[in-house]
C-alpha cells in the first residue's frame, strides 16, 4: 500500500516552490529585458535543481557524501546549458549571452538551495542577483559609453609637437 506522509509533501512542496519563485524572479527581470532565456526557461532550471535535491536527499538520508555529489552534478551539467545561450558575433570581441548563461547557473543554485531547505542565503542571493542585473544595467551602459568613444583615456588626445615654435598653417600669414 501507498505510504503518504503529507508533512513531508508539504516540505517538498514548499521547497520546490521556493526554487520556482527565486527561478521565476531572475527569469522575470531577464524576460522584462528581452534577453534569450527568461521567466519559464530560469523557473524550470529552479525546479529542476530542487528536484534533484530533494530526491538526492531522499535516496541518501540526508547523507552529507551523497547530497554533495548531486549537487556537483548540477553545478556542471547547468554550465553546459548555458554555454548554449553565449553566441560569438563577431571575429573580434562581440560576444552575447554571457550573463544570461550566467543568470541560468544562479537559477540553479538558487534552486539548489531551496532544495536543500536553505531559503535565507536563496532569497539573498536572488536579491544581490536583481540588484546586478537591474541596477548596474545604467552604470555598465555608461562605462561602455566612455570605452567605446575614448573618452576614458587621458593619453589619447593628440600632444602638440614641442620641437615647432610656429604651430600656424603656411599660407595663414
Amino acid at each position: 500500500m501507498l505510504n503518504f506522509d503529507f508533512d513531508i509533501f508539504v516540505d517538498d512542496l514548499t521547497r520546490i516552490g521556493a526554487a520556482a519563485i527565486l527561478g521565476g524572479v531572475i527569469g522575470m527581470e531577464r524576460e522584462l529585458n528581452g534577453h534569450f532565456a527568461g521567466l519559464r526557461t530560469h523557473m524550470m532550471v529552479a525546479i529542476g535543481c530542487a528536484v534533484f535535491v530533494v530526491g538526492g536527499l531522499a535516496i541518501s538520508g540526508e547523507q552529507q557524501e551523497a547530497v554533495t555529489r548531486v549537487v556537483q552534478g548540477i553545478a556542471a551539467g547547468v554550465g553546459f546549458l548555458g554555454a548554449g545561450t553565449i553566441l560569438k558575433i563577431d571575429e573580434k570581441e562581440k560576444i552575447k549571452g554571457l550573463t544570461t548563461a550566467s543568470s541560468i547557473w544562479l537559477a540553479s543554485a538558487l534552486g539548489t538551495l531551496a532544495g536543500l531547505g536553505e531559503y535565507v542565503p536563496a532569497a539573498a542571493a536572488t536579491a544581490i542577483a536583481l540588484i546586478v542585473l537591474a541596477v548596474l544595467r545604467p552604470i555598465e551602459r555608461v562605462l561602455a559609453h566612455y570605452s567605446h568613444t575614448g573618452k576614458h583615456h587621458r593619453n589619447d588626445t593628440p600632444k602638440p609637437d614641442t620641437a615647432k615654435s610656429d604651430t600656424r598653417e603656411p599660407g595663414s600669414e
